[in-house]
């Protein structure tokens, strides 16, 4: 059952005392212009990154109707993508008296932004507009605070320290990026604190606005502000967590009902979303773009051949393939790391490490045997393990750049130097690895002649440099 929280209630307009004219457009007309309240409803705006670049604005109000979105001086009224509404408890990843309805007592609004836009703004707001060329990229992921009954575990979301998501946005906002990358996880409150447990208490759970405002909106503000945004989905945003959330507030394509996390019987279509690319432009001769994929669901055993999710994954890297091919210098990007590590403490303190995502390495191997990427692809960014990792091959393997290192409860560093013979794919035989538990992001910067990555501290503090250049890479790992 759906309760709408819309009403009906007639809204105070000013228009404009002239006619709003675009000095292309062959006629004009008036465009209704909101009061100062809206502005003061409005709970976020951003700009996210589509198929082939395609950039939509977002919003998220509490008032009863979307807010104007200008244009170059032309205003219009922006869509609604979600009503306001309280959704029906489903079933989730926690059991059920430990789970509730996931209520969005707000308007998700969005509008797409016409191609070459020098200005846009929401009710005063202004959005960050994409460039022709993006020559800086901040990469982030898994930021949320954890808060998990089934695991006992409660971070301390009240302690800035503890929990340094908004620290590492502010400290990443000053480096002026063109693009923002999420790699994923962007919602970990699941569960209700404990009574008397100050480190959480207060704090909202569940999968509704409010957590969703407090795990990420609120905190990423500035860089939400700074520049636009790729967003790729992580495992925390599947179908039976934060997908709903998700579907209304993240992912770029149009909301269709169905696919929108709501009805269990609809997951399998909720939980797959076919790959997309977005270009970068060109620098020197070389064509770039992001290859977007989603592997929210991705177990990591090898999946059964008639299993449907093997048929999809299928499909999707024969996708990759195809578009691969539409530039020269390709990144690809999804939330488990598919030539990373994984580790994970053992209950005796031990510290055991997984190679890289077993399912999807198996489902690949089928369409590019040994190298498990189409040729064009020269660097993978993934989350999903809470450290900073930076892998390079001396056979012909992409670089695998792990950012899961964005706030969220931190896993322990691997030693350095691994044992001989460490891989995380049979075929790939290992030549740089570095990694670190510091909260932090990593940059990506084009040069006329090739890439420059870094790992940064929340605090801003070097972490690693690495340069890509004639499908090389070489990393070093800073000092501590």
């Amino acid at each position: 059952m759906k309760v709408n929280l819309s009403s009906n209630m007639s809204h105070r307009w000013l228009t404009l005392s002239g006619i709003l004219c675009a000095g292309l457009l062959s006629a004009c007309s008036s465009v209704p212009v909101q009061s100062g309240k809206a502005a003061a409803q409005l709970q976020t705006a951003w700009v996210v990154m589509g198929e082939q670049g395609q950039a939509v604005a977002r919003a998220v109000t509490t008032d009863a109707v979307c807010p104007a979105i200008s244009q170059d001086g032309v205003t219009q009224l922006m869509s609604v993508r979600a009503p306001a509404e309280v959704l029906a408890q489903r079933k989730t990843a926690s059991k059920p008296d430990d789970s509730k309805a996931s209520a969005f007592p707000v308007l998700t609004c969005e509008a797409t932004i016409a191609p070459a836009t020098r200005i846009a703004s929401i009710v005063g707001r202004e959005l960050p507009l994409p460039k022709a060329v993006a020559q800086k990229i901040v990469v982030i992921g898994d930021t949320g605070c954890r808060m998990k009954l089934a695991d006992n575990y409660f971070q301390s979301c009240n302690d800035s320290e503890k929990w340094a998501f908004r620290q590492m946005v502010e400290t990443a906002a000053k480096f002026q990026p063109d693009l923002v990358v999420h790699v994923g996880d962007y919602h970990y409150r699941e569960n209700a604190c404990p009574d008397g447990n100050p480190a959480c208490g207060g704090s909202p759970w569940g999968y509704g606005w409010d957590t969703w405002q407090a795990d990420f909106f609120s905190p990423a503000n500035a860089l939400l502000k700074a520049a636009p945004w790729v967003v790729v989905r992580g495992n925390h945003e599947s179908c039976l967590r934060a997908g709903q959330g998700w579907w209304r507030l993240m992912d770029p394509r149009p909301l269709v009902s169905g696919r929108d996390c709501n009805l269990e019987q609809n997951d399998q279509a909720g939980d797959y979303s076919a790959p997309y690319a977005i270009p970068l432009g060109k620098v020197g001769s070389e064509q770039a773009q992001l290859i977007v994929f989603d592997s929210s669901k991705v177990p990591n055993k090898v999946l059964a051949k008639t299993d449907r999710a093997y048929q999809v994954y299928m499909e999707q890297f024969n996708t990759v393939n195809q578009l691969a091919e539409q530039a020269d210098f390709n990144i690809f990007m999804n939330h488990h790391p598919i030539l990373g590590f994984a580790v994970e403490k053992k209950k005796n303190g031990e510290l055991a490490t997984y190679p890289g995502n077993a399912a999807l390495q198996d489902v690949m191997q089928q369409i590019n045997p040994t190298r498990l990427f189409p040729s064009k692809v020269q660097a993978v960014l993934s989350g999903h393990v809470h450290l900073f990792e930076a892998l390079t091959f001396s056979t012909d393997h992409p670089t695998q750049f792990v950012s899961g290192n964005g706030g969220s409860s931190l896993d322990m560093m691997l030693p350095t130097p691994l044992p001989a013979g460490a891989t995380p794919f049979s075929a790939a035989k290992l030549e740089h690895f570095s990694n670190s538990n510091d909260v932090g992001f990593m940059t990506m910067e084009r040069e006329l002649q090739g890439w420059k990555i870094q790992a940064w501290n929340k605090q801003g503090k070097q972490i690693a440099d690495c340069r890509m250049q004639n499908k090389k890479t070489n990393c070093t790992q800073l000092a501590p």
